[in-house]
């Protein structure tokens, strides 16, 4: 007989991007282990990107709860004289001018008055209404997944109130995320965030993390029963037919680039590499998805406008069909103090399509590893010039036909979503053993 699982996430389709696919995935072979997924999620959410293509990994049968929630985007927007209509992006990521006083006001607001997030209000309502679900409708486990890290906090009220075992998934950390410092937090909200998190850590059952370091730091805090689950790929969305030579030497980024992902040294490379002819002639500049101002403001610089196309946003089977046309995969690590502990889910999806990985960031992080064990691509560190300008020529030589890019023979399948699922269903129902043995002892 199934077990049934809880998952409460913010993102779900229609909205778009990795945080989506993530759980998205799971739930889509969750059943395939003998689990029963019933996900709660929010009814009309403030989402970056829309993506409705997604819907289709959506298994058959699956009880999704939609319920509504109050969000103060709306006012935030029109502080900053945003149009209503526009996404709020994360990361402080801007695709155009703001006014920088009331920009860094917004902040503080976010950080100080809204905690953990904006999403805050949705705590109460949600473990009202999932306690009475929940007492009709049991589960076996619950999971959370933030950020949102709101959503952890609903799961800590439901523990509490009906002592069902509790995971909290982490995608991205809480205090150490990368802009924790810009938030600008007064020594009371600091502490607030700081509090909340350890009760998360502290109270949850299981802990999973998409990386090893934010994995240490959680066990720092005291957390037991930590798992290091990354994010991966599926198969399933990859095209069968095999892939042919690119057309031009197009490199291209699919996901947001915030400033802290500008790669200046890489533009002042292809700058100077175009004053051959030939190359100039070959290269074309894909960026896929939201752009940050000040990385379009360096890219005119460096005299990269007319090489390079800005693609809004799409849909991830057209991603996927835009990544395989390219020539190298261009992965982008924050180039933030934690730099070494960021994991990217861009980087299993680049690994899938087969195109060689251009990786800037720490050389021994954990993005670094992975690329250099799986034989798929080469590694810069940022401001290496010399290392990235040797990556470029050698990559332009393989797509000349003098020295084809070898992509590894090395298994990736580690990293195939349905392995990964699998391994969570092995510890959810870890969870479940170990809380029937306490409830069996407390009797």
């Amino acid at each position: 007989m199934s077990k049934r699982v809880l998952i409460i996430t913010y993102y779900w389709p229609p909205a778009g991007g990795a945080g989506v696919q993530r759980w998205l995935k799971f739930v889509k072979y969750l059943p395939e282990f003998g689990w029963k997924p019933v996900v709660y999620t929010v009814k009309d959410g403030e989402y970056p990107a829309l993506d409705p293509s997604l819907e289709k990994d959506v298994p058959p049968g699956i009880t999704v709860i939609r319920r509504k929630i109050f969000e103060p985007y709306l006012y935030y927007k029109k502080f900053i004289g945003q149009n209503p209509s526009q996404k709020i992006q994360a990361g402080f990521l801007s695709e155009e001018e703001k006014p920088r006083r009331k920009e860094r006001i917004a902040r503080w607001i976010r950080g100080n008055l809204f905690i953990p997030d904006a999403r805050r209000f949705w705590i109460r309502p949600s473990i009202r209404f999932l306690t009475r679900y929940l007492r009709k409708h049991p589960v076996d486990v619950i999971v959370s997944t933030g950020p949102p890290h709101s959503m952890h906090l609903i799961a800590l009220g439901l523990k509490k109130k009906l002592k069902i075992p509790w995971v909290a998934d982490f995608r991205d950390p809480w205090t150490q995320i990368d802009f924790y410092q810009e938030l600008h937090l007064t020594r009371w909200a600091d502490k607030k965030h700081q509090r909340l998190e350890r009760e998360v850590v502290l109270h949850s059952d299981g802990i999973i993390t998409v990386t090893r370091t934010m994995l240490e730091e959680f066990k720092k805090l005291g957390a037991r029963n930590c798992h290091f689950i990354p994010n991966g790929f599926d198969s399933d969305d990859l095209p069968s037919e095999p892939l042919s030579p690119p057309e031009k030497f197009i490199i291209t980024h699919a996901g947001s680039i915030n400033p802290d992902r500008n790669p200046e040294t890489l533009w002042k490379v292809l700058e100077e590499m175009t004053k051959d002819p030939i190359f100039a002639k070959a290269l074309e500049i894909r960026l896929i998805g939201h752009v940050d101002v000040s990385v379009k403001r360096s890219i005119h610089e460096h005299h990269l406008e007319s090489f390079t196309r800005f693609i809004p946003y799409l849909p991830h089977e057209e991603v996927l069909k835009a990544e395989r046309q390219a020539a190298v995969l261009l992965l982008l690590i924050n180039q933030t103090p934690n730099a070494r502990g960021i994991l990217t889910g861009k980087l299993f999806e680049y690994l899938a399509v087969g195109r060689p990985i251009l990786l800037l960031g720490p050389i021994d992080g954990e993005a670094a590893v992975i690329l250099k064990e799986t034989g798929r691509g080469d590694v810069a560190a940022y401001h290496d010039v010399k290392t990235i300008e040797t990556i470029v020529r050698s990559f332009f030589k393989s797509f000349t036909g003098g020295n084809p890019f070898n992509a590894g023979k090395k298994n990736i399948n580690k990293y195939h979503r349905k392995t990964l699922t699998k391994e969570l269903s092995s510890l959810l129902l870890t969870c479940c053993y170990n809380n029937s043995l306490r409830n069996i002892s407390s009797r």
